[in-house]
């Protein structure tokens, strides 16, 4: 599980730290930065899945000029702090019993007045325990800039736990994080690729899912059981769910709870001309129900139960408002769900939201995951802070609701009045 996410001078973000549990909910208005939060993770998603810095800022394209991977909003000038030429992401996560740190550095170079230019890392950390596992660039940001001619960093290994440190310098392409490049090399000992490969993993199993019910609404070719970001191939994935009764019987009993449908059954006809299947869902009166005809809330629910309820679930999914077009009477059930399948501790749930009724019936623990972000009046600059820390907040939970106080907007005034007194102690 990812424990925190470190931001220094990414986007709108000068250095603010998101605290995370297993299901972590971001509050926030219009344009204050959460979706920079998404970005953040997208970017170590793309570094996981071992993209080049230009394939992750700007986008992936395979044959035919199908889109692989979706760029990051904004242009290569924007992924970096107003006024700065470099940002840095650190994560930590236990994994395997341990504690492991993950800290990369990259500049922006050769800006042209387009906006856009090239990225290096400029130094990147892996730790365990807080024993390095490697540590890039040992010379410090200036010695690699003197370097970057020669098309190539130095990494420095050392040997985990007891045992004496070991320093070797291997060669890695500038544009590329090492983590997922020391595979390559012979001299790194087996025990330094085996935890780089786990980290990657956990990066690059990731999903952000930004439900669209149109999309969820067509057929999908038989034996896609991979749900797509926009809620494609949901015929297919629940059919997968569905060979099996119990979760089966599970998958309509969380149906019947999150929508007014009474569902007892699926049906998933394939189509005789095209071959792809179809959904349909069965009432006890034996009312048919189509993907085309079901409303776009009840599809969102399907796709989400299709999500946590499948056979391999990923270890994080971050979801964009995920309250869109759901009735608040039914909130609470949709935060039960979140937070029973986040609490077995296979896979972590972020969240942005808007809405006061969400976050009104979110449990303790994920009180203590809640963090709200506010710009100040005609500032670019975001603040994040944890809820749980912002003065009497726990008391004002009890007494007059997260909901009250989010509509108030009391958490954005308290987040930029202890940000004055900060800096006012500070000075």
């Amino acid at each position: 599980m990812i424990n925190w996410l470190r931001l220094e001078n990414f986007k709108n973000f000068a250095d603010v730290t998101l605290r995370m549990g297993p299901f972590t909910v971001i509050v926030g208005a219009n344009a204050s930065g959460k979706s920079n939060l998404r970005d953040a993770f997208r970017f170590l998603h793309g570094i996981g899945r071992g993209y080049t810095l230009p394939d992750v800022i700007g986008g992936r394209y395979g044959a035919g000029g199908q889109v692989e991977w979706e760029q990051l909003r904004g242009t290569a000038r924007e992924v970096v702090r107003f006024g700065k030429s470099q940002f840095a992401l650190t994560c930590r996560m236990a994994l395997n019993n341990a504690q492991v740190q993950y800290k990369i550095h990259i500049r922006l170079a050769h800006v042209d007045k387009a906006g856009s230019g090239e990225f290096r890392v400029v130094a990147e950390q892996l730790t365990v325990d807080k024993a390095p596992i490697y540590t890039s660039h040992p010379g410090g940001v200036d010695r690699v800039r003197k370097q970057e001619d020669e098309n190539h960093l130095l990494l420095r290994m050392a040997k985990t736990g007891t045992q004496k440190k070991q320093g070797i310098r291997i060669a890695v392409r500038p544009d590329q994080p090492a983590l997922t490049q020391i595979d390559e090399h012979s001299r790194v000992v087996r025990l330094h690729k085996e935890w780089a490969s786990e980290v990657a993993q956990v990066l690059a199993d990731m999903r952000f899912l930004d439900l669209s019910p149109d999309r969820m609404r067509q057929p999908a070719f038989p034996g896609q059981t991979v749900l797509g970001d926009s809620g494609e191939n949901l015929p297919t994935v629940l059919k997968e769910i569905c060979t099996n009764e119990r979760r089966k019987r599970t998958l309509a009993e969380w149906t019947r709870a999150l929508t007014p449908m009474d569902v007892y059954d699926f049906e998933f006809p394939t189509d005789p001309t095209t071959g792809r299947v179809q959904l349909v869902l069965v009432e006890r009166k034996r009312r048919r129900v189509s993907a085309y005809s079901a409303s776009d809330g009840t599809l969102r629910f399907l796709a989400m139960l299709a999500a946590l309820l499948g056979t391999n679930p990923a270890r994080l999914y971050v979801f964009e408002e995920i309250d869109n077009g759901i009735h608040p009477s039914r909130q609470q059930l949709l935060i039960d769900l979140i937070e029973g399948q986040a609490a077995k501790g296979k896979l972590q749930v972020v969240t942005t939201t808007h809405s006061p009724d969400l976050i009104e019936v979110v449990s303790a623990d994920t009180f203590a995951s809640t963090s709200v972000v506010c710009r100040r009046p005609d500032e670019v600059d975001a603040e994040l802070r944890p809820v749980a820390e912002l003065p009497n907040a726990s008391k004002l939970r009890k007494t007059q609701g997260l909901g009250r106080l989010h509509r108030s907007g009391w958490m954005e005034n308290a987040v930029l009045f202890d940000q004055s007194r900060r800096e006012e102690n500070a000075n």
